[in-house]
């Protein structure tokens, strides 16, 4: 799958985040380490388990 990234040289630095995936963010001093970065960072909030509080329901929805 792919995500939408905006990514710009701010000085010495790399910073970005993923438009689809609001909260996954990174700062690196190479262009290279910032993409993989997000893609870690989209990784792990991917695969964070989410337990629904009652009278919650988790579904998920195919797009």
């Amino acid at each position: 799958m792919e995500y939408r990234a905006v990514i710009k040289k701010s000085e010495d630095w790399w910073i970005g985040w993923l438009v689809d995936l609001p909260g996954v963010n990174a700062q690196e001093r190479t262009k290279e380490e910032l993409i993989e970065s997000l893609r870690v960072g989209a990784e792990d909030m991917l695969s964070t388990i989410i337990e629904p509080a009652a009278g919650e329901e988790l579904v998920k929805i195919e797009i």
